[in-house]
C-alpha cells in the first residue's frame, strides 16, 4: 500500500512540475516574441526586410537579447512598406547581422501585413 501511494504521489508531482515548466516556457515565448515568430513561420508569407533601426528591449533569455526593429518590408509582389517588429529573440552570435542597412528574412501575417516576424529558421 505505501508503495502505491508513493507511486501516485510521484506521478502527481511529475505532472504538476511538467505543467508548470510548460506554462513558464509559454509565457517566456510570448514575452520575447518567439511564439509569434513560430506561428508566422507556419502561416506567414516569406519576404525580406531592410533594417532601418534596432533597439534593445532590456530583456534577455539565456544571455540572448530580445531586440526591437523598424524595418522596410519588400514583398514578392514588389510592394514595400515600413513596420515595426516590437520584439524578437536573437542569438547574440547573430547580432552583427542585425544592423541598420542589413537585409533579413521575415514572415508576414497574411491577415495583417503590419504583423511581421523574423524568419526563425534563418537565425538560430
Amino acid at each position: 500500500m505505501p508503495r502505491a501511494i508513493f507511486s501516485l504521489l510521484s506521478l502527481a508531482i511529475l505532472a504538476v512540475t511538467s505543467f508548470g515548466c510548460s506554462a513558464i516556457t509559454n509565457k517566456i515565448d510570448q514575452m520575447t516574441g518567439v511564439s509569434e515568430a513560430r506561428r508566422l513561420q507556419e502561416t506567414g508569407e516569406p519576404a525580406t526586410a531592410r533594417i532601418l533601426e534596432i533597439w534593445d528591449t532590456g530583456m534577455t533569455v539565456n544571455d540572448d537579447p530580445v531586440i526591437g526593429l523598424r524595418v522596410e518590408v519588400s514583398r514578392a509582389d514588389g510592394s514595400v512598406y515600413t513596420t515595426t517588429i516590437a520584439k524578437s529573440l536573437v542569438s547574440r552570435v547573430h547580432i552583427p547581422q542585425f544592423q541598420p542597412g542589413e537585409t533579413v528574412a521575415v514572415r508576414i501575417d497574411p491577415q495583417n501585413s503590419a504583423n511581421v516576424a523574423l524568419d526563425v529558421y534563418q537565425y538560430r
